[in-house]
């Protein structure tokens, strides 16, 4: 349970299993200090399997030690232990390429639309905040007109401090669709680059004249701190840092959420035949980990969440069209980043890991796609999908080029055909939904847009 206030308080949650809040549960939670930015979260355990929870949150201010805020009240749902219907949502990149919140256009309404489903969970594939895209008050949109934006004083630059990239994500929570969607969802977050800058990796200098701090590292220390106390991601015992991690949401599901930026080798051309640690994305202890929990999870479907495409080809330096900032670095045999991949999907093959399916975001439109070892220069894999959804709330782009090193095809895409930033009017914003049948494992997934209408779906049978 996560929460924030504007003064040094402690956290207090009561819950209940009615929304009447009989026969509550108190648990008294940490200090809310600067130090923290004025955040704290506490870990419920003991809650029943697979229903709803309902909870209060209020702080208790420290300065007299009586006066208690507002009341917080939210619900939740918790993983079942017995294979009955799973819902959850994905989608990413939220308050990007200059598009914030705008109360004339209504917010980020797509939050609410995600809401408006009621899934078990939502998974925030990346980008939760643009430190590296500050806001204008207002903004020229295509064929006239005017978009205008909340602006805030750490939202008028691009962040360096600890406070400024606090600052980022106090932004996105003034939005009355983004508080009504975190008090009602769970949720499972990981970043990507705009948490910090674009296209960072750790060794990386800045030659952007906008930052006074040139490392990368250093930036990403202090976006990584902001990103664990504004979230509710949990600390890791073995290393307080870890994003990547496995949920178990009953037998009918496992979820991999994988780092792709916190371990990478330099972005560049990535044209290594061997695989070595300059080459690697993921990194050679998160790779052996996602081997392991692959080949111990016994659920139906093993869904590994990423933070960037496999098979899109995603440039360094777009306008020059150099160097990979994913995985993908053109046709051909497997080089660089893609050994790693290789590597993993050739394991998923081997040790036959069955129903295994990636998700994620990242490039701003939603498509479909499946990987067949028939159209690949890499053969070794079984045919799988990955689904791409976004964004919830910045600007539309693509489609990107496709690699054939794993030999994607398009099933479905929904993209602005080229165009560039376009923007939340044009009513490109996108998100995945996912439904698994209790009693068969079918699993079904969709895209879905602003509208909430379903544009595509496929219904995927589950290997026994």
């Amino acid at each position: 349970m996560w929460s924030a206030t504007d003064r040094p308080a402690r956290l207090l949650v009561e819950y209940a299993e009615t929304e009447r809040f009989q026969d509550p549960q108190r648990v008294v939670g940490p200090a809310a200090l600067p130090e923290s930015g004025y955040t704290a979260k506490v870990a419920l355990t003991g809650l029943p399997a697979g229903q709803d929870v309902f909870y209060r949150v209020t702080f208790l201010d420290l300065g007299d030690m009586k006066t208690l805020s507002a009341p917080v009240v939210g619900r939740l749902r918790t993983a079942p232990v017995d294979g009955r219907d799973v819902t959850f949502v994905w989608s990413g990149d939220t308050a990007g390429q200059g598009w914030g919140i705008s109360p004339e256009w209504g917010g980020m309404r797509l939050y609410e639309v995600m809401r408006g489903l009621e899934p078990d969970f939502f998974v925030h594939s990346g980008d939760m905040i643009y430190a590296d895209g500050p806001l204008k008050a207002e903004v020229d949109l295509p064929g006239g007109g005017k978009w205008t934006n909340l602006v805030t004083v750490e939202k008028s630059k691009v962040a360096e401090t600890l406070d400024e990239f606090r600052g980022n994500y106090r932004y996105n929570l003034m939005d009355k669709h983004v508080r009504r969607f975190n008090a009602q969802i769970p949720q499972y977050v990981q970043w990507d680059d705009h948490e910090v800058t674009d296209n960072w990796f750790p060794e990386r200098g800045l030659e952007d004249d906008r930052y006074t701090v040139k490392s990368a590292g250093l930036l990403a220390a202090r976006a990584k701190r902001a990103m664990f106390e504004f979230t509710p991601l949990a600390t890791h015992p073995a290393e307080s840092e870890r994003v990547y991690r496995r949920i178990s949401r009953g037998p009918h599901l496992d979820l991999f959420m994988i780092d792709m930026r916190s371990y990478r080798g330099p972005n560049g051309e990535n044209r290594e035949t061997v695989l070595s640690d300059a080459a690697r994305i993921l990194g050679r202890e998160q790779s052996e980990w996602l081997k392991r929990e692959l080949l111990a999870s016994r659920a139906t479907w093993k869904v590994i969440a990423a933070d960037m495409p496999i098979g899109l080809v995603v440039y360094h330096d777009f306008g020059k069209k150099w160097g990979s900032e994913a995985v993908a670095q053109g046709n051909g045999p497997a080089l660089g980043r893609e050994l790693e991949i290789a590597d993993i999907l050739r394991f998923i093959k081997r040790n036959d890991v069955r129903n295994v399916l990636w998700i994620t975001a990242d490039v701003h439109y939603c498509a479909t796609h499946l990987y067949e070892p028939g159209r690949a220069q890499f053969t070794d894999f079984e045919p799988f999908y990955e689904f791409v959804s976004g964004p919830i709330h910045a600007g539309g782009f693509g489609p990107n080029e496709l690699d054939d090193t794993f030999g994607p095809q398009v099933v479905f895409t929904r993209n602005p055909a080229g165009r560039a930033n376009t923007p939340p009017t044009e009513g490109g914003l996108y998100f995945g939904h996912v439904g698994i049948d209790g009693r068969s494992g079918v699993m079904t997934v969709s895209h879905r847009d602003l509208g909430g209408a379903v544009l595509h779906s496929i219904d995927l049978m589950p290997k026994r």
